[in-house]
């Protein structure tokens, strides 16, 4: 199945390097690059891609307003992945509350790029690393936890180890290699920490996890990938 992509970034250099990328995997297409966000949501409302790549700093619409129109529209299954720099973190916080399915900074390598997307389009949500370690950083000294942690208390052991790895930005592949299980349990796992914590996403996760201060926050690691993932060379997928 060929993913299709919308790009929505105001620098033309920097979305035709990105739609190169893209064009190197099989299994990716990009239908459109638009340089504004309005020019975003139109055209996602008229192709509906699987997945729309969005600049928060754009002219016309910001990238926050197009994902929060794109993804507002009644039926919608455009996933969003929102595009940041170091400086933008204090977008990401209230993105989460829109739905978008991952941010990514955009230095990150290809191969993070491309992980995301698919990571997307599964319905899974990711955040780079580094932009995970700097906003709980910032969250978990800073918000104070609910008076209530009955929500909390019906979490399992295993599924408390598993929230803790996940707000630490390990995929689902290192939290099983940690934990010395499969990869099915712990996609299991984490689908049953989203339903008793009333969370949409693992996005949300990580920031639950930093208001009831269960991560500390973490020292700058060497860099790394959210996913590790082979790239699948070729001329880039077919667009329909």
């Amino acid at each position: 199945m060929t993913l299709r992509i919308l790009l929505a970034d105001d620098h033309a250099m920097f979305r035709s390097g990105l739609k190169a990328v893209l064009g190197t995997q099989d299994d990716l297409c990009c239908v459109a690059e638009v340089a504004d966000g309005q020019a975003a949501v139109d055209e996602a409302g008229r192709l509906a891609p699987d997945v729309a790549i969005l600049d928060v700093r754009m002219p016309r619409l910001d990238g926050l307003h197009a994902a929060e129109r794109i993804l507002g529209r009644p039926g919608n299954t455009t996933k969003i992945i929102v595009l940041t720099t170091y400086d933008d973190d204090s977008y990401v916080y209230r993105a989460l509350h829109m739905g978008a399915s991952g941010f990514l900074l955009k230095s990150a390598p290809p191969e993070e790029t491309i992980a995301a997307v698919r990571i997307a389009a599964r319905g899974d949500a990711l955040i780079d690393p580094s932009v995970t370690r700097r906003l709980i950083s910032r969250f978990a000294g800073s918000i104070a936890p609910p008076a209530s942690s009955t929500a909390l208390e019906r979490l399992t052991a295993r599924e408390h180890e598993v929230l803790m790895l996940v707000a630490q930005a390990h995929s689902n592949t290192e939290i099983a290699q940690r934990l010395g299980i499969g990869d099915e349990t712990v996609k299991t796992h984490v689908s049953r920490i989203l339903a008793k914590l009333g969370l949409r996403d693992r996005t949300q996760a990580v920031m639950y996890a930093a208001s009831h201060r269960l991560v500390a926050p973490l020292p700058a690691p060497p860099p790394s990938g959210p996913e590790r993932l082979g790239r699948r060379r070729g001329r880039g997928g077919r667009c329909n």
